[in-house]
Formats: structure tokens, C-alpha cells, sequence
């Protein structure tokens, strides 16, 4: 294994140590740093905001309802030993590695199989000829594009290309300027000399800093069988690594968009079934709407009955605006009276909110002026709709959150 846990552990005394708490065990020196309090400072005058600045001086405690979203990737490189760390060292209680494979069908911890021309250095690296679509830049309209896949490389030549904030420029002429374009109100002062991992690196990490998991199984970009290799064979190589780390299933809400995963590990992974989550991407389809149940493409009872006890939708579908206040949406009613436990995502991952917040925040727009939305939406979620935990790029907000609320 190529993260060894010393190494491991030495990074999370580093961190906290940069924060002033050097750690006592796995789960010490978690702290909130500014942003919860900026956050809060924002919303206006009422009971939500006296009881949130009532906890300011709280110690962190890790929380189950905080889950760190491909860790901390508002600041960190996405999937990387460092952006875990981060989310770790502000509570998350549940970490995340997106799963997917390589040329030899080892997992590796990626968004995406085809995401390494936006996510890593490759396109200046050695292996820019093994990309499935060349660097071709911007010629008038037509923008700049790539497409690198794991499926193409190795693991070990996975292990040579260095992480990077997931961002492409498509204004670019060459490959070094397409890989520049983060957000600006994301960050690169994390990025250097960060750290990759396997999947089965990335459960030895999270049970070193005493988080749990939520590994989510990425549809393939390749057509499958790929090199004898089965869907099925993917969903089972991925329970099998934590079986073979002793991870216990109650540990593990493994994750798909595709249904079927989701029935593979209820009938062949009855204890780690139990715990499936099937992400919904209904919001695909013509004609969805979250407060018409006639266009809801899956019957949730039926859902239930197939043994599938965890649904995540985005954070828009679970709610909607009505009289100036946020209320959950017919949706999540529906899910919660099938007896379906709710997940969502994501927070933190929209930017500033002057502009009414963008995808995350469609449905509930009109009412998103500022940042402040972030705990309102939070709280609505926890304790209208009941959601069981919420994903973020900086965990810090919904941790700080759950630990003032009890939850």
C-alpha cells in the first residue's frame, strides 16, 4: 500500500497543528476555523441566528450528519490524502472517495473516469498521449476541450500525475493554460505536492482519522465488459476492499446512480446493502418536477420494498419556495412517507450567493440574496425535511451545524 498510516497520521498532526491543536488521538484538534461564524454572521435577526450564535464557543465533536464531499475541495484539490485531512480535522464524520478504475482494474479515488484532464497535471505530463481526446485549443466559438481517462493508464503511471483544483480554462491555446481556470472564489494555495490515492488507501486514511465511509461506485466511460471485467465484478472488487480491511458494513454507505449497483449489493452484499444509497438523478429527465408527483420516474414504496432504504437526491429537489419561506418539496414527503431515508448534496459548493446560488439552489432562488441562505437551507433540510446527513466542499459549516443542533 503506498499510504502507509504513519504517513498518514504524521499529516493529520501537521494539520492540526497548523490550526494550534496538536491532536491527542485520531478524532482531537478539530475546530471550526472562521467560516461557520462568517456564515452565521450573515442571517438575519431570529431565532435561527441566536441559537447558532449561542454555540460559538461549542467544542467540535465529529457528527455522521457532516460528510465531507470528495473532502474539503472548496480549498483542497478534490480526492486527495490533504483535502480529507481538512474535512476530517473540521468533523466530517463520513469521508468520500469516488470510485473508479484503471487500465489494470485497480480502484483509484477520481469524480470521474474521464475527469484527469480537469483534475491532475496530465496534460503536460508524459502520459498526454494516452488521452482518449488530444488538447485541442480554443479556435473562435468552438472552446478548448480534452478528455483523459484511468481507463487508459496504469496504476502505477495513475501514481505519477500530480493532483490539482479541478478546473479547466476553455479559453486556453495550450494544454499548460487549459489546466489553469479555478474559480476565484475557489483556492490554489492547497494544491501543491498533493497527495492521490487508491481506493483501498483511502479506507485506511478515513479509519485513521476516525471517519466512516461513503465510497460511490462512478459510472464507467468505457464500455463494459472492460478487459474482462464485468459492472458486477466492479461493484463486488469494491465491497471486497473493505471486507479485506475489516471495515465493518455498518461503517459504509456505498453509492450509485445506477439502481442496479444498488440491488447487486443488497442481494449478494446483504449487511453492506443495507446501507446503499441510490443517488437519484431524475433532474435528467424531461418534464421531472419535485412538487408533481406524476412525473417522479421511480415509485418509492417500490423502491422500499426492494430492500433500497437510503435516497439522495440534490439539495433543490427536497425543497421549494412558498409564501417567502423554504418548505420541503412534494418530493422528499413522498420519500419520507415510503419510509426512504433521505441524503443530499451538496453545500459549499455553489460560491458567493448574491446571484440566487445557481443549480444548488434553483428551486429556492428567488430567495437566495446572500450567503446566510447556506444556513437557512441547512436548517430546513435537518429539521423540516429530516435529512440524514449532507454532503460539502468544507465541512466545517454543516459540522458546526449538527454539533449546536444535537444532531
Amino acid at each position: 500500500m503506498r499510504l502507509a498510516l504513519t504517513s498518514a497520521a504524521a499529516l493529520l498532526v501537521s494539520t492540526a497543528a497548523l490550526a494550534g491543536n496538536p491532536p491527542k488521538a485520531a478524532d482531537a484538534g478539530l475546530s471550526y476555523g472562521p467560516r461557520p461564524a462568517y456564515l452565521i454572521s450573515k442571517l438575519p435577526e431570529g431565532a435561527l441566528k441566536d441559537k447558532l450564535q449561542s454555540c460559538a464557543g461549542q467544542t467540535p465533536q465529529r457528527s455522521d450528519f457532516s460528510i465531507g464531499h470528495r473532502g474539503a475541495p472548496l480549498m483542497f484539490p478534490e480526492h486527495t490524502v490533504e483535502s480529507n485531512i481538512a474535512a476530517a480535522q473540521m468533523g466530517a464524520g463520513i469521508l468520500e472517495c469516488d470510485v473508479t478504475f484503471t487500465k489494470d482494474l485497480e480502484l483509484v479515488c477520481r469524480h470521474a473516469q474521464n475527469d484527469l484532464h480537469t483534475t491532475t497535471n496530465i496534460l503536460t505530463s508524459d502520459l498526454a498521449d494516452t488521452c482518449a481526446t488530444p488538447f485541442t485549443p480554443a479556435d473562435g466559438e468552438t472552446p478548448a476541450a480534452a478528455e483523459c481517462r484511468t481507463s487508459e493508464i496504469t496504476l502505477a503511471e495513475f501514481r505519477t500525475l500530480q493532483p490539482k483544483m479541478d478546473s479547466a480554462d476553455k479559453t486556453a491555446l495550450t494544454a499548460a493554460a487549459y489546466q489553469g481556470g479555478t474559480a476565484d472564489w475557489r483556492s490554489t494555495l492547497f494544491a501543491g505536492g498533493a497527495t492521490s490515492m487508491t481506493h483501498a488507501e483511502s479506507i485506511a486514511l478515513f479509519k485513521s482519522l476516525g471517519a466512516k465511509f461513503t465510497p460511490e461506485l462512478k459510472s464507467p466511460a468505457v464500455e463494459m465488459p472492460f478487459n474482462g471485467f464485468s459492472q458486477a465484478d466492479y461493484a463486488q472488487k469494491l465491497i471486497d476492499e473493505y471486507k479485506a480491511a475489516g471495515i465493518p458494513a455498518s461503517d459504509v454507505w456505498a453509492q450509485s446512480f445506477n439502481l442496479d449497483d444498488v440491488l447487486y449489493w443488497i442481494e449478494n452484499e446483504p449487511e453492506f446493502g443495507k446501507q446503499a444509497v441510490f443517488l437519484d438523478a431524475s433532474y435528467d429527465l424531461e418534464g421531472f418536477d419535485p412538487n408533481n408527483p406524476a412525473t417522479f420516474p421511480h415509485d418509492f414504496a417500490e423502491l422500499h420494498a426492494k430492500g433500497v432504504n437510503y435516497i439522495a437526491p440534490p439539495m433543490w429537489m427536497l425543497v421549494t419556495s412558498e409564501d417567502g419561506k423554504i418548505v420541503p418539496s412534494a418530493y422528499a414527503k413522498k420519500a419520507r412517507a415510503a419510509g426512504l431515508k433521505l441524503i443530499t448534496w451538496t453545500l459549499e459548493r455553489s460560491g458567493p450567493l448574491a446571484t440566487g446560488g445557481g443549480w444548488y439552489f434553483q428551486s429556492v432562488s428567488d430567495l437566495t440574496v446572500d450567503d446566510s441562505m447556506y444556513y437557512q437551507l441547512l436548517d430546513v433540510l435537518a429539521q423540516d425535511v429530516g435529512v440524514e446527513g449532507v454532503f460539502s466542499d468544507w465541512p466545517a459549516t454543516t459540522t458546526y451545524y449538527a454539533n449546536c443542533m444535537g444532531l
